[in-house]
């Protein structure tokens, strides 16, 4: 899970309020935390089960998202100090950079494929001008508020998916009809991950909300085919 890579703050650099994951980041932990529990439901033999197996199917949905809810934060925080890193080791090399036309390869190197290609090098060496313009970024990377803010983001996702999927099991006696609750609640998220999403990227929103359930039911039947 990664954060774009912010450039090193400027002193008239004006304050602006982003969020903390971007929707396509929140849809990838909510995917993920459901196919995590999903795996623990989907392998459950309901016409067998009695409630023992059933508490121990919980346990082990609720420890494995929490589990990996935490190291996925970890892993978000990783990516957000290596970014924040990169970024200050690349205005430094653009700093020391005496060419402009070399200047504007790294320059044009940093940014997306899509918006590099319509820049030319006016543009680059206004961008130029600006960067190295910058006070000189810190000696040492730190992390900031919102990196904290989140990873915590991050593994609420992915341990609070966890909870609509189970919570059939802990109202239902019947295992059998717990289960088919729970799949008909899974496929719901799973849809409407895909609704939202299609919203965010101009999608057709049904079509992307359709296909995400089969992925979401196609990854579950993998991984329970491979032991997961």
């Amino acid at each position: 899970m990664t954060a774009p890579a912010p450039v090193p703050n400027g002193p008239a650099a004006p304050k602006k309020s982003r969020r903390v994951l971007a929707p396509i980041e929140r849809f990838s932990e909510i995917l993920f935390g459901l196919i995590m529990v999903l795996t623990f439901t989907g392998s459950l033999s309901a016409a067998e089960s009695g409630r023992s197996e059933v508490r121990t199917m919980l346990i082990g949905a609720l420890g494995c998202n929490l589990a990996w809810g935490i190291i996925d934060a970890i892993f978000y925080l990783m990516n957000t100090f290596g970014e924040r890193a990169h970024a200050a080791v690349a205005l430094r090399r653009l700093r020391a950079t005496a060419d402009p036309a070399k200047a504007h390869a790294l320059i044009a190197d940093e940014l997306p494929s899509g918006l590099a290609s319509v820049l030319g090098p006016d543009d680059l060496e206004r961008l130029r001008q600006r960067l190295t313009a910058l006070p000189d970024p810190p000696a040492r990377v730190a992390f900031h508020r919102d990196d904290l803010r989140g990873a915590l983001a991050v593994f609420l996702l992915v341990f609070l998916s966890t909870f609509p999927v189970v919570i059939p099991f802990l109202l239902m006696s019947d295992a059998m009809r717990a289960l088919r609750v729970s799949n008909a609640i899974a496929i719901v998220l799973l849809f409407v991950g895909g609704y939202e999403l299609a919203r965010y990227s101009g999608s057709p929103p049904w079509r992307l909300g359709l296909v995400m359930v089969g992925i979401g039911v196609a990854l579950v039947g993998l991984t329970i085919a491979l032991g997961g």
